[in-house]
């Protein structure tokens, strides 16, 4: 069994955890390991109960569930926010010592393992639509293990940005929708043209009406 076979026994306890959460190893969980423990490292972070970490993330990928777990930014808590801009990038905020870091990574992947010409077939299968699951994994598997090898640096670019403060969660009380009859947080509410209240899927039917 060589190592790559072993990351499954030999993998952190933390990592471990991710995958629970996230439902899978793959290697986009892995990038958003290594970023949380790098800004667990630069910041003195422990996981936050509320909001005192906040993540800003430049995509929606699995490495964000990795965020979550690890450094307890959360969709629910709102310290969790997305950027859609597809790209592998995070910021990663500490509220009381007043310090942000923003994580980006490099350049595109290339796998430094050993078994190059495997990994290369393995790629290419997946590439041309040809790959069975057994093969999706065993190369989701290699990269993940390639990745955890490497050094920080050698994947990510770390850069220290201005700090600004970050509003919390808005709260804000529910009203009834004047259309359907549901409970919708005030702030979302829409008016119409005859002063009803009314939520935003019912604005749109109106719109298309």
């Amino acid at each position: 069994m060589n190592k790559t076979d072993k990351l499954s026994t030999n993998m952190p306890e933390d990592l471990r955890q991710c995958i629970a959460f996230h439902g899978h190893q793959c290697p986009g969980l892995v990038y958003g390991y290594l970023v949380a423990k790098k800004a667990t490292a630069l910041l003195g972070l422990t996981r936050a109960k509320d909001e005192e970490v906040v993540a800003i993330c430049e995509n929606d990928s699995c490495a964000i569930d990795s965020l979550q777990v690890l450094l307890g930014t959360t969709a629910g808590k709102g310290n969790l926010i997305i950027n859609n801009y597809g790209k592998n990038a995070y910021t990663i905020i500490s509220r009381s010592k007043k310090k942000a870091y923003r994580f980006s990574r490099k350049q595109y992947y290339k796998y430094n393992g050993k078994n190059k010409e495997g990994f290369a077939m393995l790629d290419a299968a997946i590439s041309y639509g040809s790959a069975t699951i057994k093969q999706k994994m065993r190369q989701k598997l290699l990269k993940a293990t390639d990745l955890l090898s490497r050094p920080f640096d050698e994947v990510f670019s770390t850069r220290k940005v201005e700090f600004s403060m970050p509003p919390y969660a808005p709260l804000a009380r529910s009203e009834v929708c004047n259309k359907c009859g549901e409970m919708t947080m005030s702030t979302k509410m829409v008016s119409t043209d005859d002063g009803k209240r009314i939520c935003i899927p019912c604005s749109k039917i109106q719109n298309i009406s």
